[in-house]
């Protein structure tokens, strides 16, 4: 495993705990927060409170990925994104922020108003030009799992060999970006949880989860809220997710996984350093 995730001007070392994505939906209609983060001072709001929580990156994205969410055109998505990541940026320079996107025009607009890295969730499968837009500003680049798209995707839970055919996808995504012009050191990857994957599919990627770590890249995982939380404990409003959330975290921060993207970051930002506490001798305290 590669022991630094670089990204546009910064790099985070890797080998300790686990590291906090917080996420901000600058949308209308996200499965869990939709709406309430869609005027730039609320979401600045949003990210100061992630931020002071302890999120070490802010995902932002201006399109829902939720099941059955429909496209928006690049032209919106820019307009919800761009002033929110300028705001984020000029308050807090330091900060990590990426973009949740799969369109590279997007991408390109969030870059140069101050993001750092590029979260597609299609895989590279969307937009052909991201790799190489990656390598151009030498951005971070995380690379999901997904078939079709949010619109479809739950139509596709159809596998042989339900891991290793997302390694297989992610390998090949990842190699391609590197003959792109990505430097491996700036490329992490994603099974995809909850993205045309069902309930049992779901489960298995999490108890399987240390299989992708053959691939030699950061993981980046993200259970937050999502449904198959809400069946497991018979919820079915996201935001009483909470606790099963958290079981999930703790999972994956006992099997160091390097990047986990959560609503709720103070909260899981504490099951995070419980988890290191508990095994490792040199915990950091407080």
């Amino acid at each position: 495993m590669r022991g630094i995730f670089k990204f546009k001007d910064g790099e985070f070392s890797l080998g300790g705990r686990s590291k906090i994505m917080g996420i901000l939906n600058v949308t209308p209609d996200s499965f869990s927060d939709g709406a309430e983060f869609l005027a730039p001072d609320k979401a600045l709001e949003h990210a100061e409170s992630m931020i002071r929580d302890g999120a070490e990156i802010i995902d932002v994205g201006g399109e829902s990925s939720r099941p059955g969410a429909g496209a928006v055109p690049s032209e919106l998505e820019i307009s919800r994104v761009i002033p929110v990541i300028q705001c984020i940026r000029k308050k807090f320079p330091s900060i990590a922020i990426s973009i949740d996107t799969t369109k590279s025009g997007v991408a390109k607009a969030a870059l140069d108003a101050g993001a750092n890295i590029i979260n597609d969730i299609s895989g590279l499968k969307k937009s052909p030009g991201m790799a190489s837009l990656a390598a151009e500003y030498g951005a971070g680049l995380v690379i999901m799992h997904m078939r079709g798209k949010p619109s479809d995707m739950q139509s596709m839970t159809d596998y042989g060999e339900l891991i290793p055919e997302i390694i297989q996808f992610l390998g090949d995504a990842a190699s391609s970006a590197v003959s792109c012009g990505v430097s491996p050191s700036s490329i992490a990857i994603d099974p995809g949880i909850g993205f045309s994957k069902n309930f049992q599919q779901n489960l298995e990627i999490m108890r399987n989860i240390e299989s992708f770590k053959s691939l030699g890249y950061p993981l980046l995982v993200g259970p937050s809220r999502k449904s198959f939380v809400g069946r497991v404990l018979g919820r079915e409003n996201p935001r009483d997710r909470l606790f099963g959330t958290a079981g999930a975290i703790a999972w994956l921060a006992m099997k160091k996984i390097e990047f986990l993207r959560v609503h709720d970051v103070q909260e899981m930002l504490d099951v995070v350093k419980m988890i290191d506490a508990i095994s490792s001798d040199h915990a950091a305290v407080g």
